[in-house]
């Protein structure tokens, strides 16, 4: 891969703040699935409990993803105008109240929690690729690698033990247990978001070298590559979440038991847990990713054919889609750092995919329930996710290309650009005289 200008604008960390920042990095990626997939394989019990409709369950399905594309847009715009310890903080907070909340038995309490930890989550998602690519520049791959493994574990576990839990201590249990992680991880990003705004942080941002100052203005939004890759998350995201949240659905509605079910999707993540950290190593150690998207429609297509076609061996369908899923969101995270040439676009560019693709994708869940209720059958369902791994290849194989997005400046910033040659071209050549000290 060609060399990135990261060195130019990569602080220097301590070796306390080395420890500090990978800890905390490491524990903000465990809240960023737990609070989302500890919740769908107990919607049946939710559904009674709270007296949701079929569109309200669906809706609370698809709210989760929506609002990680809705407020995935606000971290660039936060990040430019703030450090990024305060914000980070901030969002842990706020996915911790939002857990919280959901434990009120009100529908309002219910869908207020879920949005404000959607949004929390959000913000960690989108500020996750750019904190790696600013604070540990030379472990791109290895980090976005744990990054994913932890991400993928904590919502496993999250899947796993959701219905388990709520047999044995109830459904509020279940859905508050997850505000201890997140909240032991805000009061470990504290410290170092005080420091930050007080500027006394551990790692005080180096000098902005020419490099820092071309890439880090300009849209992003004139970019192909930029698009590829957004589209590319989207719809490795849209497979994520329709499996995720009604694949327990479809394995009861073809007579597995309802705790069999959830753990088939608790299995399908575990399985992405190792392929979470290989995927990152070995597409940072790729110049060029599009082998690895070959390989993820093939398996994503085997899958899907098997589910649709013969559901009967549903645990080998189960595996196979846990291959495909399991490094197909890993490998787009990869590409939010591997097509940035420095921090602050890393931070747009993830902004940008993840706004994009999030808001497509949360209509995937929707459009699959709501596709089901018409239907009163998975079939059609099925060979619509199918028919979508074709554009997800296509796309992937333009997003896996070699090379860096490029910015473009908008209008106010090319006459800026031009007002400051002019004043450059005035001043003598021997430069204007500098009085002595």
């Amino acid at each position: 891969m060609t060399s990135s200008p990261t060195s130019t604008t990569s602080p220097a960390l301590s070796r306390t703040g080395a420890i500090w920042m990978l800890a905390g990095l490491l524990l903000l990626t465990i809240n960023l699935r737990a609070a989302i997939t500890g919740v769908t394989p107990m919607l049946g019990d939710l559904q009674k409990t709270f007296g949701l409709t079929g569109v309200e369950v669906s809706v609370l399905t698809t709210l989760p993803v929506l609002c990680l594309g809705a407020f995935a847009s606000l971290a660039p715009v936060l990040a430019r105008r703030y450090a990024t310890e305060p914000i980070v903080a901030t969002a842990l907070v706020m996915i911790t109240v939002g857990v919280v909340l959901r434990i009120v038995p009100s529908p309002p309490a219910l869908f207020g929690g879920t949005v404000l930890a959607g949004a929390g989550i959000a913000l960690g998602n989108v500020l996750l690729p750019a904190v790696i690519k600013r604070f540990f520049p030379r472990r791109v791959g290895s980090l976005n690698g744990a990054a994913m493994m932890l991400m993928a574990t904590s919502g496993a576990v999250a899947a796993g033990l959701a219905v388990p839990l709520d047999d044995a201590a109830g459904w509020r249990i279940a859905l508050a247990i997850w505000a201890v992680p997140s909240a032991f991880a805000a009061l470990l990003w504290g410290p170092p978001a005080l420091r930050a705004m007080r500027g006394d942080g551990w790692a005080a941002p180096g000098p902005r070298g020419r490099d820092a100052a071309v890439h880090d203005h300009g849209s992003l939004l004139r970019s192909p590559l930029a698009w590829y890759v957004t589209a590319f998350m989207g719809l490795a995201s849209l497979m994520f979440y329709v499996l995720m949240s009604w694949l327990p659905e479809i394995m009861r509605d073809h007579g597995q038991p309802p705790a069999v079910a959830g753990s088939m999707v608790s299995f399908m993540m575990i399985i992405g847990i190792p392929l979470g950290y290989v995927a990152p190593v070995v597409a940072a150690r790729m110049r060029d990713q599009r082998p690895l998207v070959i390989a993820i429609g093939a398996v994503m297509a085997v899958g899907l054919t098997g589910l649709l076609l013969a559901p009967g061996p549903g645990w080998l369908w189960v595996t196979i889609l846990g291959l495909g899923t399991g490094s197909a969101f890993p490998l787009g995270f990869t590409l939010l750092s591997l097509r940035s040439p420095s921090p602050s676009v890393a931070a747009r560019l993830s902004g940008m995919s993840q706004t994009g693709g999030y808001i497509f994708a949360g209509f995937g869940p929707l459009a699959f329930g709501v596709l089901h209720s018409a239907t009163g059958g998975w079939d059609l369902s099925l060979m619509l996710l199918l028919i979508l791994v074709i554009p997800e290849v296509v796309i992937g194989l333009l997003a896996a290309r070699p090379g860096f997005v490029r910015t473009v400046p908008s209008r106010s910033e090319r006459l800026l650009e031009l007002e400051d040659q002019d004043a450059r071209a005035a001043v003598p050549s021997g430069g204007p005289s500098v009085p002595s000290r």
